[in-house]
């Protein structure tokens, strides 16, 4: 079977009719998340990590929890108080907001959580402002993105027809308007704090990179996402976690997803928008 004949087949049937950019699209990755136990098991973990991480690391810091990004999330039913928030309309997020602009107190945010999220940002500059402002001094930031390792560079650049992958771009800005979900960059959280980790830390010094840890890859790839057909039948699903767990070592040329923790370090006066 021909590459592009499979990449046909594999993307999911819920999906091949619809606008990536649209509602109806992250509508129907809620039905597909609901319907894939394995992709369930997989979310609950980051969710899990998430507040695992935030715990570890923002301990005693007052302010509310965020979900940016939420789109198909359901991390409400495992943590009530998450809000969620999305800059699509959709009925099971709490409230509807652009990243880079949000609607809370300065520094009344304990922690933001962004699954999958931050590779869709066209300028991130904008957001690191952003929730320089919102976050309470010992807050921060927990990012679960893209990471393209030996596996994942050839992965992301083949699987993703609307999303592209290239770690050679030398600005951080998209060069072109992109969508909610297309013409993203899956390469950007690599370039941002790997490649140009020195010009991150001079730009946003109250930022600290606190971890940057690759995860995950069988797994994923397994359950197709909410993008792709899964691969492997659910009663596989504790295999999958033994085998991820024995190859864990190989993670920095396996992985396809990192975890990034950024914490705000000191307060700030209010800066011109």
């Amino acid at each position: 079977m021909r590459l592009d004949k499979f990449h046909d087949w594999l993307v999911h049937p819920a999906l091949r009719s619809l606008d990536v950019d649209g509602s109806d699209f992250s509508l129907a990755h809620r039905r597909i998340l609901n319907g894939k136990f394995m992709l369930r098991q997989l979310f609950d973990r980051f969710y899990r990590e998430c507040r695992f991480l935030d715990e570890q690391f923002f301990r005693n810091c007052p302010g509310k929890r965020l979900e940016i990004g939420s789109g198909s999330s359901f991390i409400k039913e495992t943590y009530p108080d998450v809000i969620t928030s999305d800059f699509k309309h959709l009925p099971f997020v709490d409230i509807v907001q652009r990243a880079e602009r949000m609607p809370f107190l300065n520094e009344s945010l304990r922690a933001i959580y962004a699954i999958n999220v931050f590779h869709h940002f066209p300028r991130p500059r904008e957001f690191f402002h952003e929730i320089l402002r919102v976050l309470h001094p010992g807050g921060g930031v927990i990012m679960i993105e893209p990471y393209g390792g030996c596996v994942g560079r050839w992965l992301f650049k083949n699987l993703h027809q609307s999303e592209g992958y290239d770690a050679g771009v030398s600005t951080w800005e998209a060069p072109t308007a992109t969508g909610p979900f297309s013409l993203a960059n899956q390469a950007l959280s690599q370039i941002v704090f790997q490649r140009d980790r020195l010009q991150f830390e001079a730009e946003f010094p109250e930022l600290v990179l606190l971890l940057d840890r690759p995860h995950t890859h069988l797994w994923y790839l397994l359950s197709g996402g909410v993008n792709f057909r899964q691969l492997a039948p659910d009663f596989f699903t504790p295999l999958i976690k033994c085998a991820e767990w024995a190859l864990a070592p190989f993670n920095r040329w396996i992985a396809l997803q990192h975890t990034i923790v950024l914490r705000k370090v000191e307060s700030l006066p209010l800066r011109s928008r």
